[in-house]
């Protein structure tokens, strides 16, 4: 099933967008992001290469830039199949090494560069099989891509027996659901209307200009001024109607008992949820938040900073999260995101994905076509996050219809840069930074 192709080069590039002049991506604590990525291509003694990325806001892709390197002797010199055969195996490799894990373990730099790798391997598998990556995970059998996956440390929540039956169980019904999506795609909401630091005339045009594109689901940032957030609330309020979700986004910067006042007085505007209330490390703060929100009707979604698996099995097991939101580069890849994704359905929790940085909606959409089709197989409370900027430095950019994803085919991850962009962007000597 899997090629023998050996890999024999590893090579990474910092690649940075300016997104902090136009405030594209900015937040109530990333207030001048630079959307960028840590470029990871790999080689076969074929000339055959695979695409990984992991997703950084400027400064510091460097440091990323660097642990990939440090990881690359894990890499060069295996085949796919010897990969894949073991891959828990290889995986481990990764993220266990005596000395290495001592920088994490299992989080911050180390893992933003075990995503980067982990996703071009992926990405190189896919391609050499000709498949999309969705396609390729769900065609894997059952019994070995369970195996294929470190559950480390959740073997109190689920066992590898359980999760078996469970996806065993979702293979009935599956061709029927992907010519579902072949038809119709799966469900996006729109982040591109409410950065925060988008003036009102901006969010008033872009709103308006989103609902005649058929989109029904809008988020905004809050939570420096209750002031700006109140009146923001009512602006995009009055304009989407009483019908369509609204959610917001506090990016972490509220303590606890803030978050739990602020969106006490937020409620008239009918929140769907409030992502990231709290730090993404506070489990306890998040379940106290969605107690106490609960009788409001207003969820708490978190995820996109969530270091690992197991932070993401207390978040699930506690009652912290009412919507799962999975990063296709901050936890250790797709295997990871896959244990993931599998321990939300252990907990009826929807997968609701983050997206909108650079290459993040063309990598999450695989992700919800997973869910869909293999692990939960419901599309109800389910959308897939989307915002504009920079899919046209992709080969394979996310496309969207009727404000739904459409089921990508072209071969591999979707990770892809073409070429003329990286030459511009790479840091710090593409032309664009040279000038």
């Amino acid at each position: 099933m899997f090629s023998k192709e050996k890999i024999v080069q590893l090579e990474v590039q910092d690649v940075r967008y300016p997104t902090s002049k136009t405030l594209d991506g900015s937040d109530s604590v990333h207030t001048d992001p630079d959307y960028s990525v840590a470029y990871v291509t790999l080689t076969t003694g074929t000339g055959v290469s695979g695409y990984g990325i992991t997703f950084t806001l400027g400064a510091g892709t460097d440091v990323v830039v660097k642990a990939i390197e440090l990881l690359k002797k894990k890499v060069v010199g295996k085949s796919i199949h010897d990969i894949f055969t073991n891959y828990r195996a290889f995986y481990r490799s990764l993220t266990q090494d005596s000395q290495m894990r001592w920088l994490g373990p299992e989080k911050g730099i180390v893992h933003l560069a075990t995503a980067a790798v982990t996703n071009a391997v992926w990405d190189l598998a896919a391609r050499l099989a000709n498949k999309p990556l969705w396609r390729f995970v769900v065609d894997i059998p059952v019994e070995d891509l369970v195996a294929m996956i470190d559950w480390s440390y959740t073997s109190d929540v689920i066992s590898e027996t359980e999760i078996v039956e469970m996806l065993s169980e979702g293979q009935s019904g599956k061709e029927e659901r992907i010519k579902e999506l072949e038809k119709d795609g799966y469900p996006a909401y729109i982040t591109s209307v409410g950065w925060l630091g988008y003036s009102d005339e901006k969010v008033k045009r872009l709103t308006n200009e989103k609902l005649g594109e058929g989109w029904t689901a809008f988020k905004m940032k809050v939570g420096i001024s209750q002031e700006d957030d109140m009146r923001r609330a009512e602006l995009i309020r009055s304009l989407i109607g009483p019908d369509n979700k609204l959610m917001m986004d506090a990016n972490q910067i509220w303590d606890v008992n803030d978050a739990i006042t602020r969106m006490k007085q937020l409620k008239k505007y009918n929140p769907y949820w409030i992502e990231e209330p709290t730090s993404p490390d506070d489990v306890d703060g998040h379940a106290q938040i969605s107690q106490a929100l609960r009788e409001h009707n207003i969820g708490v979604a978190t995820g996109e900073m969530c270091q690992n698996r197991v932070m993401f099995k207390q978040f699930l097991k506690l009652h912290a999260m009412q919507f799962c939101q999975i990063d296709s580069c901050r936890v250790g890849g797709v295997s990871e995101v896959l244990a993931i994704m599998v321990l939300a359905r252990k907990f009826g929790v929807p997968v609701v994905p983050h997206a909108g940085g650079v290459g993040l909606c063309e990598l999450v959409r695989h992700y919800s076509m997973i869910d869909y089709v293999l692990i939960s197989g419901k599309m109800s409370d389910r959308m897939c996050e989307y915002a504009e900027h920079l899919h046209e430095h992709f080969t394979d950019e996310a496309e969207i219809k009727n404000a739904r994803y459409v089921l990508p085919y072209k071969p591999g991850f979707s990770c892809e840069m073409k070429k003329e962009a990286v030459e511009k962007y790479k840091f710090p000597d593409g032309s664009y930074w040279q000038n």
